[in-house]
C-alpha cells in the first residue's frame, strides 16, 4: 500500500476503511496486510511516547459484531505482536470498555485498540486508539500511519492471550448503580422497572443481560440484541430515523419506563419515554445536564454547534449552569471540555447532538453505557419519589421546526470557496442587522423579532466540498421564512449548489 493510500485511512482521530468486497463503487483498502502495519506503528509509537521497551507493552484489542471484526483484529493484533509487544484479545467488546482496560486494576494495559466504524454500513471497518491520557488524537493517528506506510506487513506466531473484558466492564456498571441507589446487587435495585433496549444487533446485548437483568429490571421488549455484523434490522446509530422509530416502538409496545438505543460499539446513546416521545440531540443533552446540574451548580455545558437556543435557554435559564457551544466533533468538545477545567472553569459534561456525551468524573470517556446508567439511577430516583423521568426536561421548550439543508461547492478549491462564502453570509448578514452569536464554527444568525424568531446556522465541512445549513423555528412558518433570508445572504454564488432548498 503506498503512503498516500494509507493516509487515505484517517478519519480524523479514528482510522476507517472498506472491508468487504461487494458494493458497487466501494474497492476494499483497510485490509489484514494494512492492520499489520498498522498494529506494528502503533506499538512503535506507544513505546516511544511512555518510554517504555515493547518487550514489556501490554495491548488490549476488541471487535465490534462487523464480519470483517474477527481477522482484522487477528491481524492488527499480530502485527503488534511481531513487534514484541504481549497483545490481549478481549473479543467482543465496546469503545469504552476498551479504553476502561487501560484503567480497571485487573487489567491496566498500557494501550488499547478497538475495531469499529461505528454506525456504518457491514462492509466498512477501522480502529479507534487509545493509551492512559485517552483516546489518540488527529496528530497521533496521522504519525501512526505514515509510520505504517513503511513497514513491511508481518504476523508474529505466538497464540494471542484472551480476557473476557466485557464482563469486567459490565460489573463496573452495576457497581455504579448500586452505590448510586445504596443497595447491593442481591437487592434487586432496579426490580419494577420495565427497560426496553434496542442493540441494532451491535454490542449493545451486555447491557440487559449483564446489567440490567442482573439487578432485577423487567427488559421485556427488548430487540436486536443479539450481534450480527450485518446489521439486518436497522443501522445501530441513534441519529437514524428508522432506528429511533424501532426504539420508539419497542418502547411503547413494551409499556417499558424507559427506553435505550445504542450505536454499534456502544460510545453512544439516546433514550425514549415511556410516553413514546424521543430524547435525542438536544433533549438528551439537557436530560444529562439536568442529572448533574445539582452537583456542579453554574458548570459549563460544552456541546456542538448545531444545538439550539431552546438548549441554551434550558441550560442556562432553567438549571442556571453555563451553555458553551463549540465545535462539531466528538473530539474537540470533549478537549474544550478538558481545556477549560484545566483552567479552573467546572465543565462537568460535553455531548454532541449525535449522542457522544463525555462526563469529567468518567475520564472525559465518551460512554454510552455510562450515560444510559446515569439515566436508570435518576429514573429509578424518581419512581422512588412517584414522578417519572420526564419531569427533568418538563421545561424545555419543544421543538417545532428544524431542518438541514447541504450544498455541493462546485468548485476543486472548495475550502476557499467555502470561506468566501462564509465571509460574504458574515457581512451580509451584519448589515442587514441580524443578531451573530459568538460562533467558534461557521457562522450562526439569531432571529427574535416579531417576523421571524429561531436560528441559523452555516458553516463548511472540514473533509468535504459541502455547506452545511442547519436552520429552526420556534413557530410555525419560521423555516419558511429564514430561509428565505439564506437565500438572500447567499445570492451570487454560482459554484454553491442550493437547489435542494424549497
Amino acid at each position: 500500500m503506498a503512503n498516500s493510500d494509507m493516509m487515505k485511512l484517517q478519519n480524523g482521530s479514528d482510522i476507517r476503511g472498506i472491508a468487504v468486497s461487494g458494493v458497487e463503487g466501494e474497492n476494499v483498502n483497510f485490509t489484514e496486510a494494512a492492520c499489520s502495519r498498522i498494529g506494528q506503528a502503533f506499538v512503535l509509537w506507544l513505546s516511544k511516547k511512555i518510554d517504555k521497551p515493547l518487550s514489556v507493552l501490554t495491548i488490549g484489542i476488541g471487535r465490534d459484531s462487523r464480519i470483517s471484526g474477527s481477522s482484522l483484529s487477528t491481524a492488527l493484533a499480530k502485527g503488534m505482536a511481531f513487534q514484541g509487544a504481549r497483545v490481549v484479545d478481549c473479543g467482543l467488546s465496546t469503545t469504552p470498555a476498551m479504553f476502561m482496560s487501560t484503567v480497571f486494576p485487573e487489567t491496566k494495559y498500557d494501550g488499547a485498540v478497538m475495531m469499529t466504524a461505528s454506525h456504518l454500513p457491514f462492509n466498512r471497518n477501522g480502529a479507534k486508539f487509545f493509551d492512559r491520557d485517552g483516546g489518540l488524537e488527529h496528530d497521533d493517528i496521522e504519525s501512526i500511519l505514515k509510520s505504517a506506510a513503511s513497514l513491511s506487513e508481518a504476523f508474529s506466531d505466538s497464540p494471542l492471550a484472551s480476557f473476557d473484558l466485557l464482563s469486567l466492564y459490565a460489573a463496573h456498571l452495576r457497581k455504579t448503580i448500586c452505590a448510586e441507589l445504596a443497595k447491593s446487587e442481591s437487592d434487586k435495585p432496579l426490580s419494577g422497572l420495565r427497560i426496553a433496549v434496542d442493540a441494532g444487533n451491535g454490542c449493545a446485548g451486555f447491557f440487559v443481560s449483564s446489567i440490567l437483568q442482573p439487578l432485577g429490571a423487567d427488559t421485556a421488549g427488548s430487540r436486536f440484541l443479539e450481534a450480527d455484523g450485518m446489521f439486518p434490522n436497522h443501522i445501530p446509530n441513534p441519529e437514524n430515523k428508522a432506528a429511533m422509530e424501532a426504539a420508539r416502538s419497542a418502547t411503547v409496545e413494551a409499556g417499558a419506563d424507559l427506553g435505550l438505543i445504542f450505536d454499534t460499539d456502544v460510545d453512544r446513546m439516546s433514550a425514549v419515554l415511556h410516553t413514546g416521545a424521543e430524547v435525542n440531540r438536544d433533549a438528551i443533552i439537557a436530560m444529562i445536564s439536568a442529572i448533574l446540574a445539582p452537583s456542579y451548580p453554574g458548570g459549563t455545558i460544552v456541546t456542538d454547534s448545531v444545538t439550539s437556543d431552546r438548549l441554551t435557554y434550558f441550560l442556562e435559564k432553567v438549571l442556571g449552569l453555563r451553555h458553551l457551544r463549540y465545535m462539531r466533533g466528538y473530539k474537540n468538545v470533549i478537549n474544550k471540555c478538558k481545556e477549560l477545567n484545566a483552567k479552573g472553569i467546572v465543565s462537568p459534561l460535553a455531548m454532541e447532538t449525535s449522542g457522544h456525551g463525555a462526563l469529567k468524573d468518567n475520564y472525559y470517556l465518551d460512554d454510552g453505557a455510562f450515560l444510559a446508567v446515569k439515566l436508570i439511577i435518576a429514573l429509578a430516583k424518581a419512581k422512588a419519589e412517584g414522578k417519572t423521568i420526564d419531569s427533568l426536561i418538563a421545561r424545555l421548550p419543544p421543538l417545532v421546526e428544524e431542518c438541514e439543508y447541504r450544498f455541493k461547492i462546485g468548485t476543486d478549491d472548495f475550502k476557499t470557496y467555502g470561506k468566501t462564502v462564509l465571509d460574504a453570509f458574515k457581512k451580509r448578514a451584519e448589515d442587514a442587522g441580524w443578531e451573530l452569536p459568538e460562533s467558534y464554527e461557521g457562522i450562526r444568525v439569531s432571529f427574535k423579532g416579531g417576523d421571524a424568531r429561531g436560528w441559523m446556522l452555516l458553516r463548511l465541512s472540514l473533509h468535504d466540498p459541502v455547506m452545511p445549513l442547519n436552520i429552526e423555528g420556534e413557530r410555525k412558518g419560521d423555516a419558511e421564512k429564514i430561509i428565505k433570508i439564506a437565500k438572500t445572504l447567499l445570492s451570487g454564488f454560482d459554484k454553491l449548489d442550493m437547489s435542494c432548498l424549497p
